[in-house]
């Protein structure tokens, strides 16, 4: 009888970033994101804004269910693995935002946080709705724009619903149809200057934010522009790998972009990553 040699499962991730889930809204992609939390395994987790959403709860449109329930599970059991878990609130949970500053038994929750890769590089860690005075205008057609955006989301919920009836893999059609809106386009690149300024006058080498459904990772004039995306819409996630890599996945694991080590003399230690209000 031949021996079975056993596969080592692979390190842990050194950190993972997700935000914009909006638990208990009817929007959240819950299950898959259970599915995500439930096979990971990684140092430090942070959760990047709009986790909860305390506003959607608050219009007594609640929307629980047991896949939400699991996510919550999955958290504590990451919790009792070991993985810190360092909590950002966004502007949908808001009000979580009183505890920042404090160690609470389960969390870490900071208003803005630095993390430090293993290759050295200082991201700043921010949900990004302190750019909204920057990026938004508010103006008539953008407050339209957010009413069909919630009608569009509602479109891509059932839609996916009969593409998984049909065997076909998720598809997000309100990602689809911003891409092809100008305006849209020009928003996101407010938001994404927005979020390269800050880090430049901070002197820090990149940012890590989600906020506008928008999952990207890029490198600009040297800066990192990462953003984790969300679990309403793109169903993505950001990694950083032990020696330092970088990497945007989707909730099934496939590798979306990929940002490699900085370079740097072999002789200096990687330290480790560093929380700090960064006000």
């Amino acid at each position: 009888m031949k021996s079975v040699t056993s596969v080592p499962p692979p390190p842990p991730r050194r950190a993972v970033f997700l935000s914009d889930v909006h638990l208990g809204s009817r929007h959240c992609h819950a299950a898959e994101l259970a599915t995500f939390l439930e096979g990971l395994r990684c140092e430090r987790l942070y959760l990047v804004g709009d986790i909860i959403d305390l506003w959607y709860l608050a219009q007594r449109r609640a929307s629980w269910s047991a896949a939400h329930n699991r996510v919550v599970e999955a958290l504590h059991a990451l919790r009792h693995a070991g993985t810190t878990i360092v909590y950002v609130p966004g502007n949908h949970d808001r009000p979580a935002r009183r505890f920042c500053g404090l160690a609470l038994p389960a969390m870490q929750v900071r208003r803005r946080t630095i993390h430090t890769t293993a290759d050295g590089r200082r991201l700043l860690v921010v949900h990004g709705d302190d750019y909204d005075g920057i990026t938004h205008f508010g103006s008539l057609q953008e407050k339209f724009g957010d009413w069909l955006y919630y009608r569009i989301l509602s479109g891509n919920k059932w839609l996916n619903r009969a593409r998984q009836k049909l065997g076909l893999r998720y598809w997000s059609l309100s990602e689809f149809l911003k891409r092809r809106s100008s305006a849209a386009e020009r928003y996101i690149e407010r938001f994404v200057q927005a979020g390269f300024d800050d880090v430049r006058r901070r002197g820090l080498d990149g940012i890590v934010c989600g906020h506008i459904h928008r999952a990207a990772l890029i490198q600009r004039d040297g800066l990192i522009y990462a953003n984790d995306g969300d679990w309403v819409e793109s169903l993505t996630a950001l990694v950083e790998e032990p020696d330092g890599t970088l990497r945007l996945l989707s909730h099934r694991g496939e590798v979306l972009a990929e940002l490699a080590p900085a370079r740097r003399e072999a002789t200096v230690a990687a330290p480790e990553p560093v929380l700090s209000e960064a006000a």
